[in-house]
This record gives structure tokens, sequence and C-alpha cells, in this order.
């Protein structure tokens, strides 16, 4: 593959409500560090912010970041700030809300649905925005999201919030959500090399909606926070071969045509990295090579 030629665009596009996207986006949570949070060495500042105008320049226009991705030295949001502000027209910063860590780095109650306005804030705060694009809101292990949800509702209503998505849910939370506000993206955790049986109804859920499917360490697979895998098997890696391309690019390739629902936001903090992963929206796949990846993701 010829990743030097490739934009973002070459995966097409999806509408996040009104805002239209490019498939391929960008994850922030490695820029912070070598790993997410506190689990690595941080990232060299400089290096970081030339990630983040690279993906640009490479037409990305959907970046995917939350107040608590922060290392012990590192923001992802002040370096979102820092590096693309003033912001483009086309830039949808999408962020999450939720979870909670304190300045130390450890991980605190999660927000109750009256703390929720303040996690808002603290991200407009950080992005320099009088409201945010999309706010996502991560589940936690509760039964109902609606009271959460409902209390982001109120914030769209008040205009702090253009879209509302959900993440870390299943097929009954977006139902339970969609009955309180429009829904427009569901993050989950979601890849290749992972069965997923609930994830497979609610991408399926999604697509019949309307709504964006957005996978989260689709490239990372077992690695998760501490960064991609290196465990590839025979049809990740003889699909690669036949391709000219790295594994990841293939694992991207694979999510992409999950369906034309389906965003990629893979994340690094390495310009090159950048390149390739961007570079993964130009990879076509055949019928007969998704079959065979398949067989990974559904035994």
């Amino acid at each position: 593959m010829t990743s030097e030629t490739i934009t973002a665009d070459a995966a097409g596009t999806w509408k996040l409500g009104d805002l239209t996207v490019n498939r391929l986006g960008f994850g922030a949570m490695r820029l912070t560090g070598s790993a997410a949070f506190h689990l690595g060495t941080a990232s060299d500042r400089e290096q970081s912010l030339a990630v983040l105008r690279k993906a640009v320049e490479l037409g990305v226009n959907h970046i995917d970041t939350a107040a608590f991705y922060f290392s012990a030295l590192r923001s992802a949001n002040e370096l979102i700030n820092s590096a693309l502000a003033p912001y483009g027209d086309d830039l949808v910063i999408v962020t999450k809300v939720g979870p909670y860590r304190d300045y130390s780095g450890d991980w605190g109650t999660p927000a109750r649905p009256d703390q929720l306005r303040g996690h808002v804030e603290e991200n407009l705060r950080q992005l320099g925005r009088d409201h945010l694009d999309v706010v996502n809101l991560r589940r936690l292990e509760q039964d109902s999201i609606a009271e959460h949800f409902g209390a982001l509702a109120d914030l769209r209503a008040a205009g702090l919030i253009r879209h509302l998505g959900i993440s870390g849910v299943g097929p009954e939370h977006l139902a339970e959500a969609q009955e309180i506000a429009p829904v427009v993206c569901v993050q989950n955790r979601y890849a290749l090399d992972r069965p997923d049986p609930e994830g497979d109804e609610l991408l399926r859920l999604c697509g019949e909606s309307g709504i964006a499917f957005v996978p989260f360490f689709a490239v990372a697979g077992s690695g998760g926070a501490r960064g991609a895998t290196d465990a590839h098997d025979d049809a990740v890696l003889a699909v690669a071969r036949a391709h000219g391309a790295s594994p990841a690019q293939v694992r991207l390739a694979w999510s992409l045509h999950q369906g034309a629902h389906v965003l990629a936001i893979p994340g690094t903090g390495n310009p090159e990295h950048v390149v390739d992963n961007v570079a993964a929206a130009g990879l076509r796949l055949t019928g007969e090579e998704l079959a065979r990846l398949g067989a990974a993701h559904r035994p």
C-alpha cells in the first residue's frame, strides 16, 4: 500500500446527526503516553502535537477524546486545544463523560447524574469550546442509564451539547436512551479477534437506525489500554501479506467493512503510525478475505 497517498476520506463519510465526518477518525487516548492513563511513560509533547496536526492534514475530521485521558504530564484535551485551535468548521470533537479520575490519576466514583454538568464543563474548558459537538455517556455497570442520559439530554437542550451518544452499552440501553433523546453514535469495545454476539446485535441495530457504531480497541485487541496487540492470527497475517499492508491496517479495514455506519478511531502517539492508520481507509477486502477474517470473530 502507498500510505502517503491515502487520506481519511477514502473510507467514505457518515453523519453524526447533522455533522459529516470521514469514517476513518482518530482516538486521543494514546496521545498522552506509551500506554493510556498512567500505565506507561508520558509522551513527548511536541510529538503529540505533530500527531494531531498530521491526522488533520490527512483528512481526519473526527477526534475522540475525554477529560479523563491524561497521564502524569499530558492531557489529551490540552494537546488537542494547543494543536488544533482555532478549530476548523468541519472538525468534529467527540468526548465522553461518566468515569472520573482525580488529579493523581486514581479512578474515583463515577459521576452521579447531577455531576455530569461538571464533567461537560470541564471538557468545554480544556478544549476551549462553548459547546461540545458530541458527548457519549459511558455506562459503568449500572442497569439503567435513563437518569444519566436524561441529565445529558437536559444539557443538550441548554445548548452545551449538540448531539448525544452512548458507550459501553447493550441493546437494551440503546432502546432506553432512544426513548429520551436522539442517539447519534454507540461506542463499544469491538474487535476482529473478540467474539461478541451482543456487539454484533448492537452493530446491526445501529445500522438499521442510522446510528454510527464506533468500535474502540479495534487495533489494540487484547492489549486494550496498554497498546496494540502483537498477537495476530494466521488469517490476519495472510491478508496483510496479500495486500502489502500491516496487521493493524487489516484490523481497521475489517472494522470498516462491517457496515457503512461503522467509524474507526485508531489512536497513536507516533506520526508515522498516523499515516499507516489513515491508509487503512483505502484497503478493500474481498468477500473471501472477510469470511476468513470473520472466523476469528464468529467462531
